[in-house]
């Protein structure tokens, strides 16, 4: 039987993540939150919305908290698959399964969601060119033709997982994982997935000087 595990990095969403687990966990009983560094009380809301939680003891960055959730998800013998989801909301669950269900049917290793293969999501002009931008430098950069190189929604297969390894902990890791992929060349499909893009999570980190910073580091790491 397959097992899917969800890994949701977490860093000061004490407000929010109770509700994103307790949904997931209606679909998918299995979920790690990695709290990276929080200081709000966010491990107990996971704990009591029924999460797994691993800790860092101080804030080391989304890269670091997935390569760490994927280690863990790892360690069950029965797990087949895990989906990378955000701890504030902005994903849905549906999608997630629609996305793993690709998976189990054997059509492909790795699930990439895109917020531009059909028009749900509603994005600023902005936020929208610095991502297309991105999406052309990773085609040039490996090969795959993404529609969205920088999206946190991904249903990835147990053998694959095994081998991505995350060095890089910050904004960066979205590409190094692409980079990965490009090396690994597993079975491949884009999924069109919504984003909801809340006041509370523009507050952490979906502003457009959060997009700057994806530019900075594609063209000055």
């Amino acid at each position: 039987m397959s097992r899917t595990w969800i890994v949701i990095p977490m860093y000061n969403e004490a407000t929010v993540v109770g509700s994103v687990i307790e949904e997931l966990r209606k679909s998918f009983p299995h979920v790690v939150c990695v709290d990276d560094g929080s200081r709000d009380g966010s491990q107990a809301a996971a704990t009591a919305a029924g999460a797994v939680v691993v800790q860092h003891p101080i804030n080391l960055g989304q890269g670091a908290a997935l390569q760490t959730g994927i280690e863990y998800a790892l360690q069950d013998p029965g797990m087949t698959s895990i989906v990378t989801f955000d701890a504030d909301g902005q994903h849905r669950v549906v999608d997630a399964q629609a996305m793993v269900a690709r998976i189990e049917s054997g059509e492909a290793d790795v699930v990439l969601g895109s917020r531009f293969l059909d028009d749900r999501t509603k994005i600023s002009l902005q936020k929208r060119v610095v991502l297309k931008t991105a999406a052309v430098q990773s085609r040039m950069a490996t090969g795959m033709n993404l529609t969205d190189a920088h999206n946190g929604l991904r249903a990835i297969n147990r053998d694959v997982a095994s081998r991505i390894h995350l060095t890089q902990n910050r904004m960066a890791h979205a590409s190094e994982l692409v980079n990965q992929l490009a090396v690994i060349q597993p079975r491949w499909v884009e999924h069109p997935v919504e984003i909801i893009y809340t006041d509370y999570s523009k507050s952490k980190g979906q502003s457009l000087l959060n997009s700057v910073n994806i530019l900075a580091e594609l063209f000055f790491r």
